[in-house]
């Protein structure tokens, strides 16, 4: 492939790296500088990979940005599973982490190299990436050209998961094509669904279902994304509320192993607001704050007989749960949708808790949006129920 062939990008390619720096490269690799004021103090240029060349593990004294900006490419640190880099992706190279970066196999690749702290900032050079450990780290890259995922679909599985190999796009390739391509691409573009609140929601949405595999699969994306322990178990902990703690305990125990694992210690920090002697006042002003008049209404049509269910929705669901702190309340109250849509055959609770919702501030856009997500989750029927209840709940203007 001659370089005089290749646009890849924005910027220009610029010439073959000098010897000083190529010595450290497996491949071609050619170097176009950005910046030249000095006074900026802020060295910047562009470096493009042929397919297959890297750098060798190294690290910066001074640390480094790199911003993707053609082709695809890969980084990877040391003791980490490599990262998919894509037009737009940013890594952060804290100083002295040992890594390297570099193309695809089968793709040119360019990136912007940010040199911070330039004052004090040197490359320590180590061992070359050999042939196995490169070939290791792009076989996600590998399978996924094969499978003929979209870039989009790629790039937002990575952010989920970066480095995951698959074992079900080596046993059902078809099955993973048809549902990432549509799930990673298609879906989420068409909402405008903060990752993290996506990711959160989805958590609920597993936990509803009693689907334990896909549940551990997101748990590990929300700490990938940015999504705070505290955030993960305040999801757990509301959903016992509405599934049942014989469902709940189960992701519990999953969830204290990933912590584990992560270096997280347990337990977490308390939540809790209220006292057994303050939660039923607390809880029903929440109530109050999201139903209005209505749980006024439910109070009085309530049997004698049952009066103790409408105390406990006062006092654990509202007052135990609501009133924690780790989530605020419009998260909370758009869980509490996701977890009742996701359940199937709660089509009452549904309707109250989109007025709720709409109470609280998350209007018709977000509650379509947020279903939309979950679609792939929670399958066609009880989705269609979901949108036929917002459609009654708060018809779309004409």
């Amino acid at each position: 492939m001659e370089k005089k062939n290749v646009n890849i990008s924005m910027f220009p390619i610029g010439e073959k790296l000098p010897e000083k720096f190529s010595q450290y490269f497996i491949g071609q690799a050619y170097l176009a500088p950005l910046t030249k004021s000095s006074e900026l103090n802020c060295p910047i240029s562009n470096v493009t990979f042929e397919p297959g060349c890297r750098n060798n593990w190294h690290s910066h004294t001074g640390g480094q940005l790199l911003i993707a900006t053609g082709g695809k490419g890969y980084y990877q640190e040391k003791g980490k599973p490599a990262i998919a880099l894509f037009p737009g992706d940013i890594v952060e190279i804290e100083p002295d982490v040992i890594h390297w970066h570099g193309a695809a196999p089968d793709s040119w690749f360019s990136h912007l190299a940010i040199e911070t702290n330039p004052g004090n900032n040197k490359p320590m050079w180590l061992e070359a990436v050999t042939d196995e450990q490169y070939k290791k780290a792009t076989a996600i890259v590998n399978d996924t050209a094969e499978l003929n995922l979209s870039e989009t679909a790629v790039k937002n599985h990575n952010k989920l998961w970066p480095g995951y190999e698959s074992k079900t796009a080596m046993t059902d390739p078809e099955l993973i094509k048809i549902f990432d391509n549509w799930a990673f691409d298609e879906i989420i573009a068409q909402s405008k669904i903060d990752t993290k609140i996506r990711v959160m929601m989805i958590i609920g949405s597993c936990i509803a279902q009693g689907a334990l595999t896909e549940y551990k699969m997101f748990v590990n994306a929300a700490l990938n994304v940015g999504v705070i322990p505290v955030e993960v178990k305040e999801i757990l902990y509301q959903s016992a509320a509405y599934v049942g703690m014989a469902k709940v305990v189960d992701f519990l125990s999953a969830t204290n192993e990933i912590m584990q694992e992560r270096g997280i210690t347990l337990p977490l920090e308390a939540q809790s607001t209220t006292t057994r002697e303050n939660r039923f006042e607390k809880g029903l002003a929440v109530q109050k704050s999201i139903f209005g008049e209505t749980i006024n209404k439910m109070l009085e049509n309530a049997p004698k007989d049952q009066l103790q269910i409408q105390d406990y929705l006062s006092d654990n669901c509202f007052g135990d749960y609501y009133t924690r702190t780790g989530l605020n309340i419009k998260i909370r109250e758009l869980l509490t949708y996701c977890i009742l849509i996701s359940m199937g055959g709660t089509d009452m609770q549904v309707r109250g808790h989109i007025q709720g919702n709409l109470n609280v501030g998350n209007d018709r856009e977000t509650l379509i949006g947020i279903t939309t997500q979950l679609l792939p989750y929670i399958g066609y029927p009880r989705t269609l129920n979901a949108m036929n209840a917002i459609n009654e709940v708060v018809p779309i203007k004409k």
